[in-house]
C-alpha cells in the first residue's frame, strides 16, 4: 500500500507502465466538476470511477473487508475525508466467500490492523496484498477509482 497526495504522483509513474496515465488524468481533469460515473481509459486495462456518497461507519466498511487479483485500486479523495481500514492479506485468515473473478473481489470476516485517513487530493494505492475497507466517514465523500489491470 502506498499513501501521498497528488503533488507527488510522479514518483509512482514506475511501478506500472498505466500509473502515469492515470495520474495525468487527474491532473487534467477539473476535480471538483467531476460527475458520478463509470469510464474506460484504456479499454479494461484502466477504468475510472467517479462517486460521491455520505461515509459509512466502520462496521459497515468493514463487513466488506475487500481485495483484488486483477487489479491495482488507486483511490483519491477528491473532497471530504474518507477513512479506511487495511490488513496484508498474508495475515487474514478468514476468507467470508470464495474469491468472485467476475468482481474481481475476495471478501474477509478479518478485522483491520490500521486505519488512516485521506483528505483532499490525497490517494492510497492498494495492490492484491492490500485489504483494505474504504468509504468510512461522517459526510459526503467525493472520490475517483482508478482499476489498473495487473
Amino acid at each position: 500500500m502506498i499513501i501521498d497526495s497528488i503533488q507527488n504522483a510522479y514518483k509512482y509513474y514506475s511501478i506500472h507502465p498505466l500509473f502515469q496515465k492515470a495520474f495525468e488524468h487527474i491532473q487534467q481533469t477539473d476535480l471538483q466538476a467531476l460527475e458520478v460515473s463509470r469510464y474506460d481509459l484504456e479499454g479494461d486495462n484502466l477504468k475510472v470511477i467517479v462517486s460521491n456518497k455520505v461515509g459509512m461507519t466502520a462496521a459497515e466498511s468493514t463487513a466488506k473487508f475487500e481485495c483484488h487479483d486483477m487489479y491495482i485500486d488507486i483511490q483519491l479523495c477528491v473532497s471530504g475525508t474518507e477513512q479506511f481500514g487495511w490488513k496484508p492479506r498474508e495475515t487474514c485468515k478468514e476468507e467470508k466467500a470464495p474469491y468472485n473473478p467476475e468482481k474481481d473481489v475476495l471478501f474477509f470476516n478479518d478485522a483491520p490492523d490500521m486505519f488512516f485517513q485521506l483528505t483532499d487530493g490525497q490517494f492510497a494505492i492498494f495492490f492484491p496484498n492490500d485489504v483494505h475497507a474504504p468509504m468510512i466517514g461522517d459526510g459526503e465523500i467525493k472520490k475517483m477509482v482508478f482499476k489498473i489491470k495487473i
